[in-house]
C-alpha cells in the first residue's frame, strides 16, 4: 500500500482496538483500520494512557511520535512507518501508526554483524531527535528487510536527554551522505518553511529551536559523538 494512501487511511479510516501491548508504561493498542474496503493494522497510543513524567510536558508523547515521523520524512531516510495524530478515537485522541509484522525475538542485542552495520542512520537519527529511550527492541526489521524505528514519545526535548544502546559508532566520521540529510533538514527547519509549521502542531517553539541547534552541531561536528559522561546514557530497560 502506497505511503499516501496508508497516511488517509490513518486520519480517515474507521478504528477497531484489537488488543493491548502489555509492556510498556503507557496504554498502546494494536488496532485495525478500514477505509473504502482497505484493512490496515495499525499502533495506537492514546493520549488519556500516557503515564505523567517530570521533565516531559503532559499530554505530549503521542504528538512527538508524529514529529518523529515527519523529521525521518524530512530527511529522506524513511525510518519512522507512517505515523499521524487523530483527535478522535476509542479512547480520546492520540497517534496512530502503521503496525509493522517483525520478528520480535530478533532485535539490536543479537543484530548479525551486517544489521549492525546498517545502525549509523539510526544512531544519527536519534541524535537529532535526541530519543531518551532507544532500547534495542525499537529497532524493527520487517520481512522486506527494511529497518524501521518506532517508540518515539521520549524524543525532541529541549535539553540533552540521549540515551540509547546504540553507542556503536562513537567516535566515527559521519557519512557523506548522512550529512547531506542532515543539511536537508536544517534547510527545511528555516522558520517560513512547510516543516516548521507542521512542527508548531507539536512541539513547542524552544523545541523547534533546539531541534535546528543540534542539527546544525552535527554538521559541524562531523562526527558521532560518545556516550554522555555526566549523566545515564542508556536506557532501562534495554532492551
Amino acid at each position: 500500500m502506497e505511503k499516501d494512501i496508508i497516511l488517509t487511511a490513518l486520519q480517515k479510516g474507521e478504528l477497531t482496538l484489537q488488543g493491548q501491548f502489555l509492556r510498556g508504561s503507557n496504554y498502546t493498542f494494536l488496532a485495525r483500520l478500514d477505509l473504502e474496503g482497505r484493512g490496515l493494522d495499525v499502533v495506537y497510543k492514546p493520549t488519556r494512557g500516557e503515564q505523567p513524567l517530570w521533565d516531559f510536558p503532559s499530554g505530549t508523547l503521542a504528538k512527538r511520535e508524529v514529529v518523529a515521523f515527519l523529521v525521518s520524512e524530512a530527511i529522506g531516510w524513511d525510518l519512522v512507518p507512517p505515523t499521524v495524530y487523530r483527535r478522535k478515537g476509542p479512547l480520546g485522541a492520540g497517534s496512530l501508526q502503521q503496525y509493522i509484522e517483525h520478528d520480535p525475538d530478533y532485535h539490536y542485542f543479537n543484530f548479525e554483524a551486517d544489521d549492525r552495520q546498517r545502525l549509523r542512520p539510526v544512531m544519527l537519527f536519534d541524535i537529532l531527535i535526541n530519543n531518551a529511550d532507544r532500547k534495542g527492541s525499537h529497532v524493527l526489521i520487517d520481512k522486506s528487510d527494511h529497518m524501521w524505528l518506532i517508540d518515539h514519545g521520549l524524543c525532541f526535548h529541549e535539553e540533552d536527554k540521549l540515551r540509547t544502546v546504540i553507542w556503536d559508532f562513537a567516535g566515527e566520521d559521519i557519512p557523506p551522505a548522512l550529512l547531506e540529510g542532515v543539511r536537508c533538514l536544517v534547510e527545511q527547519l528555516k522558520p517560513e518553511n512547510r516543516l516548521v509549521q507542521e512542527l508548531r502542531d507539536y512541539l513547542s517553539p524552544v523545541e523547534i529551536s533546539a531541534l535546528k541547534l543540534r542539527s546544525q552541531g552535527v554538521i559541524d561536528r562531523g562526527c558521532f559523538p560518545p556516550p554522555a559522561s555526566n549523566r545515564r546514557a542508556y536506557p532501562w530497560p534495554p532492551v
